[in-house]
């Protein structure tokens, strides 16, 4: 196996900077020069994006910032030995120890486990009092070495949830207690032996905070003389908790920053929720607040069925508004819709281009009637012959069926954000209520809430034990689809298809002036927040227009154009100002950012402008909203339309005056990029420290 690290991948007390971000760059460019990563600037945003997520920092004066990049070759672990010291966010303040781990998407298990092994190592003092003592280099790799090399002690926290014997507690000697207890009864409560503990920790990574949090939790469950046993939902794998020891269990707690796999294992158990960085810094706390909810009748609990996300439970707490959790639902049912929309709209796309535009009124018939081997002698006259009358058929049949699931998944989806799984069921059959009637886009989004707020509320009812099982996967979608598509049909239905047809009205007979003012509206929504809920607005309205646009009424098609010219501004802009007309204007980083922004903007990704914005918001936000409102008014006023919801200049074939397309971005993009080079050079601003450039040894 490849060696993990080697005496070039160490530092040590060296001065790398006064912010992680200086830390990380100068580990990532260690790791490139070393030959295991084919970039610098790629490993180090995907590990810098990985630190903004959570800090790394933990107890110690250690820090362990790690991803997975597609820029990494090998799997490896840099280490550098801070002087001075970093503030990587742990509570007992900055580290002067850290670990970088870089891991390819698709490393292999074995790997895998030892990186994670090497994290478990680092809450052992007496390893990181040797790695504070090391004098060499050489010293340090013999170290980790050893780490990753040497058993498990027969005391050691367990770590996948396999490693314990299930019924085998540890006590605060660290001997096995009451391992006869039934499985049903819980060994505290019947005053013998310790209280049983489950928990479950994961990270988005699953390298390092997953395992750390495990055997932290399992140390202060010792300590407090308890029985805890954990499941770590890895990168290396993990085995599930028997159910026998579940059912055992007083409490348990979830250490998480992602979705529990099998939530529903620990439905009715007393629950203590937290990011996973708490299960190391506060380990001792977590396990006193799941005793204390073990003993607690009120305490919150997993739910039967899963309906409420423990997010959720908590938002709630801290008084979320009814707006909040509204456009929370509203963005998740989006996020699903959306690739339904995508690739049907693309097929659609492509079937115009070989079966001509009229295919619409043959598609039917040909794809009933005909084949390969019996290709149509009936198409419109600017298909590609009777072959590409065919393929385009096929091509538009599966397109509009695909835009068929728009409607209904849209609806799913916001009541499954709503009401977990059991929301799903009644928010499709709701939008496919909305859909034959009529009611389209706008009654989907009814149609998905009555059914998400229906299910959420079955679902808390309190039901005899027996029936539970029952809940999730009759009683709950029976009476949600019954009554939120019951209303559909006989009270809100009627009213929302009205108002559907007079909006389409509306739209299909702007002209002049009303026709660009909506496309100085769409310009400025698609540049307010970049991929955001407002972005997302704008996108859902263009790309929900789609099914209904014909060659009578085009209105959708250009809407859609519209708004893909305007997010394809940003990137482009952002592209342009850094790598071509003033690069003094932007650190390194913003350059490097810049080539890559070429191609994202290109391909109508706006989220290839977010690290400018992130960076500068005051300058980049209101100087892309500006060329983007230049872009849809001018896309609007020349009627450009495009078939395709996404692809940018890529889907050209399916572009209508793809000329004056071009001449809208591109107007668009020079009217940001010199707006944002005049607020940086002229516009006053506080001094703001940027990332220090690091000498970089090798």
């Amino acid at each position: 196996m490849t060696q993990l690290i080697t005496t070039e991948l160490v530092e040590l007390d060296q001065n790398l900077g006064n912010a992680p971000e200086t830390v990380i760059r100068h580990l990532a460019s260690k790791v490139a020069a070393a030959g295991r990563a084919s970039e610098v600037e790629g490993l180090f945003a995907d590990a810098f994006a990985r630190e903004q997520k959570t800090a790394t920092g933990i107890p110690g004066g250690i820090a362990i910032p790690h991803c997975r990049s597609a820029a990494v070759t090998v799997p490896t672990l840099a280490m550098a030995r801070l002087n001075p010291k970093v503030d990587f966010g742990a509570k007992d303040g900055p580290a002067d120890l850290v670990f970088f781990i870089a891991a390819p998407d698709g490393a292999d298990q074995e790997h895998l486990k030892l990186l994670s092994k090497l994290a478990r190592s680092l809450i052992k003092k007496d390893f990181t009092a040797a790695l504070r003592n090391a004098s060499s280099e050489t010293e340090i790799v013999e170290l980790v070495e050893g780490a990753l090399a040497d058993k498990p002690a027969a005391h050691a926290a367990p770590a996948p949830a396999d490693a314990v014997p299930v019924g085998a507690g540890v006590g605060s000697t660290g001997s096995p207690a009451a391992a006869g207890a039934p499985a049903g009864a819980s060994a505290g409560s019947a005053g013998k032996g310790p209280k049983r503990l489950v928990a479950v920790t994961a990270c988005p990574t699953g390298i390092a905070h997953t395992y750390m949090a495990a055997d932290s939790l399992v140390a202060a469950a010792r300590e407090a003389g308890v029985d805890l046993q954990v499941e770590t939902q890895g990168s290396s794998g993990a085995k599930a908790l028997d159910p026998a020891v579940i059912a055992a269990a007083d409490a348990v707690i979830f250490a998480v920053d992602v979705d529990v796999r099998g939530k529903e294992r620990f439905a009715g158990k007393p629950v203590i929720n937290a990011p996973v960085k708490r299960g190391i810094d506060e380990p001792d706390k977590m396990v006193q607040e799941a005793l204390a909810a073990a003993d607690n009748p009120n305490a919150r609990r997993v739910p039967h069925f899963g309906a409420e996300e423990q997010a959720e439970h908590e938002a709630e707490e801290k008084g979320e508004h009814i707006g909040q959790k509204l456009k929370k639902a509203l963005l998740t049912g989006v996020s699903y819709m959306i690739p339904f929309v995508a690739g049907g709209g693309l097929l659609i796309a492509l079937g115009f281009l070989m079966g001509g535009y009229l295919i619409t009124k043959y598609a039917d018939n040909i794809v009933v009637q005909n084949s390969l081997f019996n290709l149509p002698t009936e198409f419109p006259d600017n298909a590609w012959g009777p072959l590409g009358a065919y393929l385009g058929a096929v091509l538009f049949k599966i397109g509009a069926l695909s835009l068929g699931f728009l409607v209904p998944a849209l609806a799913g989806y916001i009541a499954y954000a709503i009401a977990d799984r059991p929301g799903i069921a009644p928010g499709f059959v709701a939008g496919a209520v909305a859909g034959f009637m009529g009611a389209g886009f706008l009654g989907g989004i009814v149609g998905g809430l009555l059914a998400g707020y229906i299910a959420h509320v079955v679902g808390r009812l309190q039901v005899a034990r027996w029936l539970r099982g029952l809940m999730p996967v009759v009683i709950i979608p029976l009476l949600a689809s019954l009554v939120a598509s019951g209303l559909m049909f006989v009270i809100l239905g009627g009213p929302i298809v009205a108002i559907t047809k007079g909006l389409n009205a509306w739209l299909s007979g702007l002209t002049g002036a009303g026709a660009i003012a909506l496309g100085v509206i769409l310009g400025l929504m698609m540049c307010f927040d970049l991929g955001g809920p407002v972005n997302k607005v704008a996108y859902s309205f263009a790309v929900a227009g789609l099914g209904a646009a014909t060659m009578d009424n085009q209105a959708p098609w250009q809407i859609m154009a519209a708004v893909m010219a305007s997010g394809m501004v940003p990137p482009l802009a952002m592209a342009l100002a850094s790598t071509v007309l003033n690069k003094k204007l932007f650190s390194l980083a913003e350059q490097e950012n810049g080539k890559a922004a070429w191609l994202l903007g290109a391909s109508f990704i706006s989220e290839g402008a977010i690290p400018f914005a992130a960076a500068d918001p005051l300058r980049v936000i209101p100087a892309s909203m500006l060329g983007g409102a230049v872009t849809g008014a001018i896309s609007m006023a020349t009627g450009v339309g495009s078939k395709a919801p996404h692809g940018g200049l890529f889907v050209f074939f399916a572009i209508d005056n793809f000329l004056m397309f071009v001449v809208s971005i591109a107007v668009g993009t020079v009217i940001t990029a010199l707006s944002v080079i005049a607020l940086k050079r002229w516009a006053v601003k506080k001094t703001v420290d940027t990332v220090e450039p690091v000498p970089v040894t090798v």
